[in-house]
């Protein structure tokens, strides 16, 4: 058995053999340790030719001791105590300056605190997000780091030889300090949360709308993935949507319960997008639609009570099959840039100095939400760093371009009662962000009239002003 290996890794789980596996196959010597020891054990045995650059081991202490020092070590194992506590039994093994990597799906929040402890203590800390699932795991994940920069730099040639590539260059990178990674990791998630509604919301249409059935349907979103379009999203939807299910016969999609489940990085986004004052809107509606999803009793006595969703389209609301791809590109230009403001306003309120264009490669290649867009929107990003990617001149015009197709399929929705939130919010918020006069100044008056909270007038300087009404409020 190979002595001195260049990583460890703690966690024996699916996405951990499976990076394992990438790292062994890239040339790296890799023990692995696992709180259950048979999975480890089992998990080494069974790695073929690539076993012996693997070492199983039963215990912390002689796990730790099998790494060449200065050690690292990614911990893959359930986000939030876990962590905590596999970080606490490691430290009675650790030396000064030897590497802890959090690769899970953790809290940013949870990671700027363990970076600030390791700090303490002498030992570097990484939190890296780690998108692709299983199979990027295995074959190339996007990787997302943050923390300590030197630390990044020393583990970097085994990160980025596992990464993903995308035009000969690695989707794996530092964006900034602490938190950072899991925080680009986590805005990621949301953006696959929305992505994933709107494609939804176009099945539906397909589906309802225009009776089409999966096959068709696949066929359909095979064509959209050769176009704009091209994703992994665009692609995975159209081979489910053509599996037949080997029980039943049946097409798998009419076997599969209507419930979306969720690990709750959606949220997250959402909650730090409130503290941010951002507006990922479509996001919103997406996270929202998958709590809705999960109230199946719910929908369906509310089919008993309102009859009458997911009506046909009549033949002269029937839109064409471009008008759908034209809206799924204009939404999700939409969607991208809402995600790609609230990284500018964390990047500010952190001072992280997100490298924006640099997180767009990233997520060329390896991640769920890689897309041929992603090369327009770097050029963008770095062409006009200090806009809303809406604003971006190429960007501007493709939803100039595509956003009455959206506004068409998103009425069409709405008039034959087939679910279209995603498809909605990004209407609206397109038109919010396009009002020179919106109707905040109602609010602000009703805000003034109930709670004397001032505001702005348009023609004179300053704030603080009140209208009339607040001078009856004072004679009562």
């Amino acid at each position: 058995m190979a002595s001195g290996c260049d990583i460890g890794l703690v966690g024996a789980g699916t996405m951990g053999a499976m990076l394992a596996l990438n790292m062994a196959e890239n040339g790296f010597r890799v023990s692995v340790y696992d709180l259950d020891p048979e999975t480890s054990r089992k998990f080494v045995t069974s790695a073929g030719d690539l076993a012996d650059r693997l070492q199983a081991h039963e215990t912390l202490a002689d796990f730790v001791q099998s790494l060449k020092p200065p050690r690292s070590i990614i911990l893959l194992v359930p986000a939030g105590a876990p962590v905590d506590n596999l970080i606490a039994a490691l430290s009675h093994h650790l030396d000064d300056q030897d590497l802890v990597i959090d690769a899970g799906n953790a809290n940013f929040r949870d990671s700027v605190r363990r970076a600030e402890v390791a700090a303490e203590n002498g030992h570097p800390f990484l939190g890296i997000g780690v998108s692709g699932g299983a199979s990027g795991a295995r074959f190339g994940p996007a990787i997302m780091a943050g923390g300590d920069k030197h630390a990044w730099e020393r583990v970097s040639p085994i990160l980025t030889a596992i990464a993903a590539q995308s035009d000969g260059q690695p989707c794996a990178a530092w964006v900034g300090p602490d938190g950072a990674g899991h925080f680009v990791k986590t805005v990621h998630n949301g953006i696959e949360y929305a992505d994933m509604q709107m494609i939804a919301e176009v099945y539906g249409i397909l589906r309802d709308g225009l009776a089409l059935d999966p096959k068709a349907i696949s066929a359909i979103f095979a064509r959209w993935n050769e176009g704009p379009l091209q994703s992994y999203l665009i692609e995975i939807t159209a081979e489910v949507a053509g599996t037949v299910d080997p029980e039943s016969d049946a097409p798998v999609l009419d076997i599969i319960q209507d419930r979306a489940g969720q690990k709750g990085t959606g949220r997250w986004t959402l909650i730090e997008a409130q503290h941010l004052g951002a507006a990922p809107t479509v996001v919103e509606a997406a996270v929202a639609a998958r709590n809705l999803s999960a109230e199946l009793p719910l929908r369906q006595a509310g089919a008993a009570r309102f009859p009458g969703a997911g009506r046909p389209l009549g033949e002269s609301d029937t839109p064409t099959l471009e008008v759908l791809e034209q809206a799924l590109i204009a939404a999700k230009i939409i969607c991208y840039a809402q995600g790609f403001d609230l990284l500018a306003k964390a990047s500010d309120a952190f001072n992280w100095s997100l490298p924006l264009p640099a997180i767009a490669r990233l997520w060329r290649a390896g991640c769920i939400i890689r897309s041929g867009m992603l090369n327009d929107m770097a050029a963008a990003l770095e062409d006009s760093p200090e806009t809303n990617l809406l604003l971006a001149p190429a960007l501007a015009e493709r939803v100039s371009g595509a956003q009455p197709a959206l506004r068409q399929t998103a009425i069409l929705a709405m008039q034959n009662a087939i679910p279209a939130p995603a498809l909605s919010a990004a209407v609206s918020y397109f038109d919010m962000l396009r009002s020179a006069r919106s109707t905040a100044n109602m609010i602000q008056g009703q805000r003034d009239f109930f709670g004397a909270h001032g505001f702005e007038r348009t023609d004179r300087p300053g704030t603080g002003f009140h209208g009339p009404w607040h001078n009856r409020h004072e004679q009562r």
